[in-house]
């Protein structure tokens, strides 16, 4: 069977990957941050040993300023260890120094950076000692100058004057906490080498451990990230010979691979998410090559209602190249969204006019990225893209209403590159019932029938998310080719009506198609308060159904998707860290993540 060209793409990224392997890059790299100390760059021996120990290779991460350099090295990491040293300047908190501290300024710049940087990209990290405490700084808490003359109570002893590798006191950790987890009890003796510490932790992680004078000793995200402090030297211990306090190595070790086996998969396959409405915020004034610091709109452009009655809020667009960079997505299927309105003849012109100046806003946005990003409009420019290091953007339309009663523009958004139309949003059209309409048409008008199949004829996919549960069956009988749920999620795992019941879900993959699952949180879970671990739910569950060769992912990100654990294009990474969790192989997250959609897309171009 000869080869397509995308087939020839993946094969050379596999081969480009594999190589990596062969060059002994097969232990997850751990970078560990090193001390300065008159003019010298020092690392404590227990530090690379232990991560040797679990199975990693270390490598030293000098004091240097420049972020472009920092960004290149996170590119080859898979963890970080922040190791302990001198105090940390209490000027980057908004306090005045006391007279007992002694700071190390080279240091302390890069590194909170280097945490803000590395959390950015859900790398995991390990803080220890002075390491909890960067982590602190960096992401919001608040910290201790001194202990003795800070703290409410009266503190014990926590710089020992024992051997660094025998332990001084004990700390109490919180049950069900991942430290209780990896020791498996309640109370564990550690070493002590700090007068600074941890006085408040910041928002998004957990106190997990305390000394008995109640000196913070422990912390851990608990917002769906890989990151651990310590106060105490976990590392000193095997200068002992002591193997106790492995098991903290050995839990970063198995998330660094995780992280590295994750980031390899959006390496060497193709990244794709079939549906965001990023570009109603350039109707705004937000710009895809910048970090939007946020875009004035109205609330229900992403679907939440507003909590003060306010009309109006301040976003911050969830795709832009920054995230899609980060997170190591390839392609965002982009759509000129449109609201229901009248139908009258002004009002279907004025629909029409805007789908063409959001379609032109999204050509000018990405124009503006040149060789960053690019538009795609075939399967082969988007592998094209990959190879070249450059973020590729398609266009869609979410509302057949663009086309008004006029057939002809099919024909002519088509020759704009838009890959797919979604024939309805909240509520009925000239096309067709939405699942929030009144049921005007019974299913697909004849208007529609004839939209559908002069679709299929230009080679522009059917998108049925939105669509009445009547319209979903005209559509599928209609159309002569597979059709696409762009951002649709499971009905019998969340009952509304913007969702597929198992029965739509097996008719969709029989006739080749594919259902894309949608990161909004009404759609996942009854009441909302979704998180990642729900979604993840919902893209098993679809699995199981239709097979793993027709489920994908279509975030709605901008249209209201985004769940914590997922919040915007920069953690798709850990989404396919805990797909990997679940068992999927990577040939089954290749299909998932891109593979099924293109196969319809070229299905329906006729490649």
């Amino acid at each position: 069977m000869s080869m397509t060209k995308a087939d020839k793409l993946e094969s050379g990224l596999r081969r480009m990957d594999s190589g990596m392997e062969v060059f002994g890059f097969h232990a997850p790299v751990i970078g560990i941050s090193g001390n300065f100390r008159d003019g010298d760059c020092t690392l404590a021996e227990a530090y690379y040993m232990s991560v040797v120990e679990a199975g990693g290779t270390p490598v030293v991460i000098p004091p240097y300023d420049d972020e472009k350099a920092l960004v290149s090295l996170l590119d080859t990491l898979d963890g970080i260890v922040l190791s302990g040293g001198a105090d940390i300047d209490p000027g980057y908190l908004g306090e005045e120094p006391l007279d007992c501290i002694s700071i190390n300024p080279r240091r302390d710049a890069q590194e909170l950076t280097l945490v803000r940087l590395a959390v950015d990209r859900q790398i995991p990290v390990l803080g220890i000692c002075r390491g909890i405490q960067v982590l602190a700084a960096a992401l919001g808490g608040r910290l201790y100058q001194d202990i003795k003359t800070q703290h409410d109570t009266e503190c014990i002893e926590h710089s020992q004057t024992i051997a660094r590798g025998l332990p001084s006191h004990d700390v109490r950790l919180v049950k069900d906490s991942l430290l209780h987890r990896l020791f498996g009890q309640e109370t564990l003796a550690v070493n002590s080498f700090h007068h600074q510490a941890v006085k408040e932790v910041p928002t998004g992680f957990r106190v997990t451990a305390t000394a008995p004078d109640g000196i913070i000793e422990g912390m851990e995200s608990i917002a769906f990230r890989t990151i651990l402090g310590v106060q105490w030297h976990p590392e000193c211990f095997l200068l002992e010979n002591d193997r106790t306090m492995m098991p903290i190595f050995n839990w970063l070790i198995e998330q660094a691979a995780l992280f590295r086996r994750a980031r390899n998969l959006h390496r060497r396959t193709l990244i794709l998410d079939s549906h965001c409405d990023s570009p109603m915020f350039f109707d705004k004034g937000a710009h895809f090559n910048i970090k939007n610091p946020g875009v004035t709109v109205e609330y229900d452009y992403v679907g939440e209602p507003s909590p003060d009655g306010s009309p109006t809020f301040s976003y911050n667009p969830l795709v832009d190249l920054h995230k899609m960079t980060v997170g190591r997505l390839d392609a965002s299927f982009m759509v000129a969204y449109l609201k229901q309105h009248e139908r009258d003849a002004e009002s279907l012109k004025a629909a029409t006019a805007k789908a063409d100046r959001l379609l032109t806003l999204i050509d000018d946005r990405i124009g503006e990225c040149a060789g960053y990003a690019a538009i795609a409009t075939t399967p082969d420019e988007l592998w094209r893209n990959k190879f070249m290091g450059v973020k590729s953007v398609v266009k869609g339309i979410e509302n057949g209403y663009a086309v008004g009663l006029d057939i002809d523009n099919v024909d002519r958004f088509r020759s704009r590159g838009v890959a797919y139309m979604t024939l309805c949003h909240n509520g009925d059209n000239d096309i067709c019932d939405s699942h929030k309409g009144n049921n005007e048409h019974n299913g697909l008008s004849a208007f529609g029938k004839r939209v559908v199949e002069r679709m299929n004829r230009v080679g522009m996919m059917v998108d049925l998310s939105h669509a009445s549960e009547k319209s979903f069956w005209d559509a599928l009988e209609c159309s002569s080719k597979p059709i696409i749920c762009s951002h649709s999620s499971s009905r019998a795992l969340c009952d509304h009506t913007r969702n597929l019941t198992d029965e739509q879900m097996r008719a969709l993959a029989a006739s080749g198609g594919v259902a894309q699952v949608c990161l909004y949180s009404g759609f996942l879970k009854k009441g909302g308060a979704a998180t990642v671990d729900d979604a993840v739910r919902h893209i098993m569950h679809m699995i199981d159904v239709m097979g793993v060769e027709h489920v994908g992912i279509g975030s709605d990100f901008d249209g209201g998707g985004g769940l914590p654990g997922l919040e915007d294009a920069s953690w798709f990474v850990s989404l396919t860290e805990r797909l990997m969790a679940q068992g999927l192989s990577d040939m089954e997250l290749s299909l998932v993540w891109g593979r099924n959609f293109l196969n319809v897309w070229s299905a329906n171009i006729g490649v």
